[in-house]
């Protein structure tokens, strides 16, 4: 297990001696005049996986979406797999394709079977043939369970079973990087435990995941760090068991004991 930083360091470096996977440097990020990324410097190692977590309007989402240039950046930089992201002429085919992302919506193609869906881009981006596209979607499509599902339309599955398509067409580019948006937030109670199951098992597998996610149960089994944002800011990193027990700031021992709170009044039918 990592070893967390102590209260008040500036050292958001990942503890391992290898180039990082991710390096956010200095990362700053305005819409219009409001900032909402500060100076965020963080760096992610190969194989770790990072749970960033804070309340709505942290900035958690634009981080990541950052990180495959879905959101522009103002200042500082973003080294992804030892190259500048931001830097003029950088392809984002190359970079997409290095770096997969599930995000809150499936974004399913529904007039495409679900094998269709996933076999798609490495058909246009990869120029694979349709037989080599779907050879390489189907043990994808078996590992996240859904391989029953290939001659489906998106529109007569669950949300569940929509988001793991979703993810099994993220794995089909080959990806050395996986991110996700709050991949359970549109789904119902029930669906949410199959998603996370599929994310947890690509964890273990030693993918380099950066995860946005308000399931805390699930971020304490899987995270190697949690990232906890507020206000544009990273105001912690700790390995799971420090920041689940003895968070360093105010802000997120505010941020936990509102989360507790809330589960204990849904336990008991409080409103």
């Amino acid at each position: 297990m990592v070893q967390a930083p102590m209260a008040g360091s500036q050292d958001l470096a990942a503890p391992h001696n290898q180039p990082p996977a991710i390096s956010f440097r200095a990362i700053s990020k305005w819409f219009g005049e409001q900032r909402v990324l500060n100076k965020v410097s963080l760096d992610v190692s190969h194989g770790e996986v990072i749970v960033v977590c804070g309340p709505s309007g942290s900035g958690k989402s634009t981080l990541i979406r950052c990180i495959n240039r879905l959101e522009p950046i103002q200042e500082g930089d973003i080294v992804v797999l030892g190259d500048s992201v931001i830097r003029r002429g950088y392809p984002l085919a190359t970079l997409r394709s290095r770096v997969g992302m599930v995000f809150q919506s499936f974004n399913l193609y529904p007039h495409k079977t679900v094998l269709e869906n996933v076999a798609l881009a490495p058909i246009r981006v990869k120029g694979l043939t349709r037989d080599q596209a779907e050879a390489l979607a189907l043990p994808l499509l078996r590992r996240v369970g859904v391989e029953d599902k290939i001659n489906s339309y998106p529109g007569y599955l669950s949300g569940g079973q929509q988001q793991r398509v979703a993810i099994a067409r993220a794995l089909a580019m080959e990806p050395k990087i996986m991110l996700f948006d709050e991949p359970t937030s549109a789904l119902d109670p029930e669906m949410i435990r199959e998603v996370l199951d599929v994310i947890y098992k690509l964890a273990k597998g030693g993918m380099t995941m950066v995860i946005v996610t308000h399931e805390m149960g699930f971020a304490q089994q899987v995270a190697d760090r949690i990232v906890f944002m507020d206000q544009g800011e990273v105001l912690e990193v700790s390995a799971p068991r420090d920041f689940f027990a003895k968070p360093k700031s105010d802000r997120a021992k505010q941020f936990l004991s509102k989360i507790v709170l809330a589960g204990a009044r849904f336990e008991s039918g409080v409103t």
